[in-house]
């Protein structure tokens, strides 16, 4: 497999900043203020697995000009000096009593003030990890500002991928692509599957993943009823149908798509819906160009399967954004109608039930470019593979 660089270099986090920046500069804001893992790594290149762990909270600030400020627990301090990060500020945590909310508050306090508004993210597909009375806490000690909601906002700078992000989730996509490719050489009816979706993630780690974070599966006779539980002590007998759908994180960024299998036999229904979801995934790749939405992109595979029979759709959506999170903004629905920029990556997720208690879903990965889309997952078979 292809050797890509890990990391990224200063220019990256630069170029992020200043985008941030400008946005700050539009929406009115003196600063920005972040508090999950994604967001501070997104910003800074911070990489540790220790967000694990809920017992302390990390605070990021940008402010509307300059380099972000980490206002982060001692045991951090280390691992965020090798960023591009030069100014931390530490406290000894956990700490109940004040757990970095003086610190955070002086600092936000010590930035001039244009607008009073700080900019944080508390809406749309956000959470806060810290402790509610703490940002209360920490609301009531600003000076002349107040909290303003931009989580639609950083949705949008991070949903447009730099060539080197992009790199990252292919090379995540050829991982998970080499544990898909091996299944039909060990799984067999007779087997779980947990024992089958168990190798894929060696398969998987074996061929350069960080993690595999997500790894779900499903089966039954001649298809399945959920596509988020699992994998199970099931034993696959013939005639099923299995789906796996996972992601392998390589450098902290996802891939997330699914392949279907059937074991022995299929029957024509089954196929059928098969290649209806399919020709939805085709539709959709055609419809995912700049200029287009979301919305379209939704309406193009729902045309298609409910053609094809479909009997409805209980996902919610058909795919959405995929980076440093295995599901990023925004959604492929029939309301989203978000445009589609250069940059953006997403997955393809049409689904359909086909059979009362039976689905049929496939997705895939893709960037959008100049010219329309360009896939990063290795398309799935055009036909449903049978295994003995």
């Amino acid at each position: 497999m292809t050797e890509i660089k890990r990391g990224f270099d200063t220019a990256e986090f630069e170029m992020r900043t200043s985008r941030a920046q400008e946005m700050m500069a539009e929406q009115k804001l003196d600063a920005l203020f972040f508090t999950t893992e994604a967001n501070v790594r997104y910003f800074t290149g911070f990489l540790t697995q220790f967000w694990e762990s809920p017992t302390r909270p990390w605070y990021l600030i940008v402010p509307a000009k300059g380099k972000p400020v980490a206002v982060i627990p001692e045991i951090g301090a280390t691992g965020m000096a090798a960023t591009w990060i030069d100014d931390i500020r530490t406290w000894a945590s956990p700490n109940p009593e004040d757990d970095g909310i003086s610190l955070v508050a002086d600092l936000l306090n010590s930035l001039p003030r244009r607008h009073g508004r700080i900019g944080a993210t508390l809406g749309l597909q956000s959470r806060l990890r810290m402790p509610v009375n703490d940002f209360k806490a920490l609301s009531d000690k600003l000076s002349g500002a107040v909290f303003a909601d931009v989580a639609g906002d950083i949705h949008r700078l991070r949903s447009v991928k730099s060539p080197a992000e992009v790199e990252k989730i292919r090379k995540a996509c050829d991982i998970t692509h080499h544990g898909f490719a091996n299944i039909p050489d060990h799984a067999t009816a007779g087997q779980t599957e947990r024992e089958i979706c168990r190798r894929m993630r060696i398969d998987m780690l074996s061929a350069g993943a960080d993690a595999v974070k997500y790894l779900i599966s499903g089966s039954g006779p001649d298809g399945y009823d959920s596509i988020i539980m699992g994998p199970t002590d099931r034993r696959l007998e013939m005639g099923d149908v299995l789906i796996i759908d996972t992601g392998a994180v390589f450098d902290g960024y996802f891939s997330d798509f699914d392949r279907n299998f059937a074991f022995g036999r299929a029957s024509d229904l089954t196929l059928r819906a098969y290649d209806t979801v399919y020709r939805a995934t085709d539709a959709g790749f055609a419809a995912a160009r700049p200029g287009a939405t979301t919305t379209d992109i939704f309406n193009a595979m729902w045309a298609v399967m409910e053609a094809g029979g479909a009997l409805g759709n209980d996902v919610g959506r058909m795919g959405h954004g995929l980076g440093i999170q295995l599901t990023e903004w925004p959604s492929n629905t029939a309301t989203d109608n978000t445009p589609l920029v250069p940059g953006m990556v997403i997955t393809l997720e049409p689904g359909m039930t086909y059979a009362p208690g039976k689905s049929m879903v496939h997705e895939e990965n893709l960037v959008i470019t100049e010219e329309g889309a360009e896939y990063l997952s290795v398309r799935c078979a055009p036909e449903l593979p049978v295994l003995s």
